[in-house]
């Protein structure tokens, strides 16, 4: 398990920092919000509707789906719901359900008694009971397995726990935030996802756009956090040239604003002269599919050639050694995120996970 984490250090800036994700976080309350709201850093009118509708809906105990592509700020705006609703002097606590094996998710989210399983040395509160008169943040909720969505479905329906190795059932009162980046309305349709489950996280839905999808955003979240990063590195004022501005707005920032982010910090480690420059700017560029396999059918020729060389070559475990490989090419392709490198290959999360680990791309404790 990952160590715990405090609360959003701004309650303002419900959209600017997202935050390194660890498997669970248990925050106390922030504060409420002043007058100000922070919209002095979301100039674009789809942040500033955004903003809005949280505001519309923090106070009410409904279930929210929060979907967008990875890097969005979707717990920081799970976060921003809870400061804001009847909840926030109660815990905070995210949980990432891609991050468990199976095996553990049940003990994870609703707890076990000693002797529950292997390695159940004494009795542990599950997350639904550490966020108790809270919030419970379940991200990348579509990663859990078929038997779990049945249990949090009921748990939801009926709002009490039992721990796994017990029969007492025990009262909750939880408020539920969950977030994907996959469409779970494709999941529903193929019967990875439970269709009753769906609607019922579903009470309110926001999708949070990404970042090229909101370029009256960029400039503002990019001096904020040169701000933000050379007060950590201690150096005097910054200046953005204006040829780096332009640099910035044309990106189209695949990893959204923690991209953003991870570029500005980059580029005031390397900048000279309290100047930020394009030359310091490590934009990744997109890659095209017609670029690893060409319009002609070469790349699937390529690729058969391949093959037909390592089926001459007779190597023990063979599929196994083409599929590590093939998965492996993902995950580097991705960047290291698992999420995306199981979608592009089409495979859940989990088999992703546990493939990377058997053959040592991870760490299991990762």
């Amino acid at each position: 398990m990952g160590p715990h984490r405090q609360g959003a250090r701004a309650d303002l800036l419900f959209l600017t920092h997202t935050m390194p994700h660890s498997s669970d976080s248990i925050a106390p309350a922030s504060p409420s919000p002043g007058p100000e709201d922070g919209s002095q850093l979301f100039q674009d009118p789809r942040s500033a509707a955004l903003l809005e509708r949280i505001r519309q809906i923090a106070p009410s105990d409904a279930s929210v789906l929060l979907t967008g592509e990875t890097g969005t700020g979707k717990e920081v705006v799970a976060r921003r719901l809870h400061a804001e609703s009847r909840r926030r002097a109660g815990a905070f606590v995210a949980v990432n359900c891609g991050a468990f094996s199976p095996t553990l998710v049940e003990a994870e989210l609703f707890g076990h008694e000693k002797g529950a399983f292997t390695g159940a040395f004494s009795a542990k509160a599950g997350w639904f009971e550490a966020a108790n008169g809270g919030t419970l943040f379940l991200d990348e909720v579509g990663e859990l397995p078929a038997a779990i969505q049945v249990k949090l479905l009921r748990v939801l329906q009926e709002r009490e726990v039992t721990r796994l190795g017990s029969r007492v059932l025990t009262p909750i009162d939880v408020r539920v935030i969950a977030a994907t980046n996959v469409r779970l309305e494709d999941a529903v349709a193929t019967g990875q996802f439970r269709e009753d489950l769906y609607y019922r996280l579903r009470v309110v839905a926001l999708e949070l756009p990404a970042l090229r999808e909101r370029p009256g955003d960029i400039l503002p979240l990019a001096h904020h956090f040169v701000d933000e990063y050379r007060r950590r590195l201690r150096y005097g004022e910054i200046v953005i040239e204006p040829a780096a501005e332009r640099r910035l707005l044309s990106h189209p920032w695949p990893g959204n604003v923690r991209e953003l982010e991870n570029v500005i910090h980059h580029a005031l480690l390397v900048c000279r002269g309290n100047i930020l420059r394009v030359e310091d700017l490590r934009l990744r560029e997109p890659s095209l599919p017609s670029a690893a396999m060409p319009p002609d059918g070469s790349g699937l020729d390529a690729l058969n050639a391949a093959l037909q060389a390592l089926f001459e070559g007779g190597q023990d475990d063979l599929f196994e050694h083409i599929e590590n490989t093939v998965m492996r090419a993902a995950f580097e392709f991705c960047d290291g995120n698992q999420v995306q490198a199981a979608r592009l290959l089409g495979i859940s999360r989990n088999v992703m996970r546990a493939r990377l680990i058997r053959m040592g791309a991870i760490s299991a404790l990762r």
